[in-house]
């Protein structure tokens, strides 16, 4: 089954890289992990050199080894909404213990910020009731019952204004028209939420949702309610048997399966030349031993980056990619040698230099 548009691209900024050595690289900046600075150059590059959207991960947890301890996804991607112009901002929220009402009104607002870039990867929260204190753990299966049931409330209380519900009246000094906001009168297992919402329709209308199809609960969750979902798989013929699957659930759901675009994460380093980059990803490896990444991954140049984009593509492996940089400031002066030329875009070949030898 072919695309019906071309390769997406993404990045995921995970700290100071995927690899839980990486911030022990010279170049790491891992002194600045808790400055705005940091992550705004982060993003600023991606969005220069023309990147889709860039995910923001996010949990109530440590990371279990490296460079720990988090800032806030949102307001990370709030505090770059200004310095990027292009790039979607697609920031983790975990809803185990976040209110609807408060993620719906966070989403709302970085889209505005953003001017209608804006997104949402949906996550849980396994093992951290006892820092709420709310709530009894969980099982996944209602982990993700209960996430199913907050991106219902989140995406009725987008709708509760309709978009012109500002009228800003100043002669009878009527700002809003009140029978263009509306009740969503969830009731649920997990939530009963009246609404309406406080904040406006997003520019957006439904700011992007995206969920990581990472077993059977996530999966159903993805089919029913995602217009981006992240897959793993170990090479590119799993990845493309698993966007059919998923492309043929989505379609059993009711949805087009065309306005659902899967992704793919692509574990990767880059330097200058193969060589270099496999030298120092054994560098990583000598200075903390990792597990093979679960999903594709390339270690080498640029080039050698876009052979595989070409080859994802050509296979129908996914509709987008998402890369997960080993060491986030190897890959950063790197990106604008990823994206693909005006003509590439339009799937038209390079010309031949007519003065080269044959």
């Amino acid at each position: 089954m072919s695309h019906t548009s071309p390769l997406s691209l993404g990045i995921e900024l995970s700290g100071t890289g995927a690899h839980p050595a990486s911030w022990r690289r010279a170049d790491s900046r891992a002194e600045e992990l808790f400055d705005a600075a940091y992550w705004v150059d982060a993003l600023t590059a991606a969005d220069r050199a023309g990147l889709d959207f860039a995910f923001l991960p996010d949990s109530f947890d440590l990371q279990p080894a490296g460079a720990r301890g988090r800032l806030d996804a949102v307001a990370v991607a709030a505090r770059a909404a200004a310095a990027t112009h292009r790039i979607g901002l697609i920031p983790q929220i975990p809803v185990t213990h976040t209110e609807p009402f408060h993620l719906s009104k966070a989403i709302a607002s970085l889209d505005f910020a953003t001017c209608g870039r804006a997104g949402w990867e949906v996550t849980v929260s396994a093992g951290q009731a006892d820092r709420f204190g709310r709530k009894p753990e969980q099982d996944d299966h209602s982990r993700w019952h209960e996430a199913d049931e907050a991106i219902e409330v989140v995406t009725r209380l987008w709708d509760s204004w309709e978009d012109d519900a500002e009228i800003r009246d100043a002669a009878t000094g009527r700002f809003i028209d009140r029978d263009k906001l509306h009740y969503i009168d969830f009731e649920g297992d997990n939530f009963a939420v009246k609404g309406p919402s406080i904040t406006p329709r997003p520019p957006q209308g439904q700011p992007l949702i995206a969920v990581a199809a990472a077993d059977p609960h996530s999966i159903r969750v993805a089919v029913h309610r995602a217009d981006l979902i992240r897959i793993t798989a170990p090479d590119l013929a799993a990845a493309a048997a698993t966007r059919t699957v998923l492309r043929t659930a989505v379609a059993t759901a009711g949805r087009d399966p065309n306005q659902v675009r899967v992704l793919l994460d692509v574990d990767v380093h880059l330097a200058r030349t193969a060589e270099q980059a496999a030298a120092e990803v054994a560098q990583l490896e000598d200075w903390t031993p990792n597990a093979v990444p679960d999903t594709v991954f390339r270690i080498g140049t640029p080039a050698e980056l876009r052979v595989l984009f070409r080859r994802i593509e050509a296979e129908c492996a996914a509709d987008g990619v998402v890369l997960r940089p080993l060491a986030l400031s190897a890959i950063l002066p790197r990106l604008s040698a990823l994206t693909p030329t005006l003509r590439e875009r339009l799937g038209l070949p390079r010309p031949v230099n007519r003065y080269a030898h044959a």
